[in-house]
């Protein structure tokens, strides 16, 4: 097994906890949870619901995956964590789907959580791997 690498993508969100925005060993690339906060500026309200919170999640993941000369087709697999899943999650996966090509879903769980940070109704980490 090779020397996991830590990396901050200058452009992503910063950070709302010690962590970075990704770590890699061996080609394999596993991504912070992103939040809905915007990277050009964190103090920005959050986006109203939950369809524009996974659509702001979702660009702040490509945001960290192009940061890293990867695409979303390099995702094999996803969580997402949400608040309220009977409300949400119909909707959250409406957002969600439309990120990736038919036939091209990555593996994933979707869970609901009690509270998230920055009082988000989303969150979603992934893994990558390099081609």
């Amino acid at each position: 097994m090779g020397v996991p690498t830590f990396t901050m993508v200058d452009k992503a969100p910063q950070p709302v906890a010690p962590f970075s925005h990704a770590a890699e060993v061996d080609g394999w690339v596993y991504l912070t949870g992103q939040m809905p906060t915007w990277p050009e500026d964190p103090a920005k309200p959050l986006p109203d619901g939950i369809e524009a919170q996974t659509r702001r999640v979702m660009d702040n993941l490509i945001i960290v995956l192009e940061g890293l000369d990867l695409k979303l087709e390099n995702v094999v697999q996803v969580r997402v964590f949400i608040t309220e899943f009977e409300r949400d999650y119909a909707a959250m996966n409406e957002a969600y789907r439309a990120y990736f090509p038919e036939g091209k879903l990555p593996a994933r769980t979707c869970v609901g959580v009690s509270g998230l940070a920055v009082n988000a109704l989303v969150e979603i980490d992934c893994v990558a791997r390099r081609p």
